[in-house]
């Protein structure tokens, strides 16, 4: 399945709470139903954004990681 992403953010090297707050001054910035993909390198922030998401009310559509990344993907 190929997801249609609005914007992407980049928060590498960041710990928390960075990616979040980035990640919510994001989703202000993009259409309301729309995807962003945030990239980051915190192991932390796989329970970081599952939380996020049921605080929001934001949909966690994806997490994803390699080695050195984890990816989330939220509506």
């Amino acid at each position: 399945m190929s997801l249609n992403i609005s914007l992407e953010i980049d928060t590498r090297g960041m710990v928390c709470p960075l990616p979040i707050l980035k990640a919510k001054k994001a989703l202000t910035e993009i259409a309301s139903g729309a995807l962003l993909k945030v990239v980051a390198t915190d192991p932390s922030s796989v329970r970081d954004f599952q939380a996020f998401a049921k605080q929001t009310n934001n949909e966690l559509i994806e997490q994803s990681n390699t080695a050195e990344e984890y990816i989330h993907i939220l509506r």
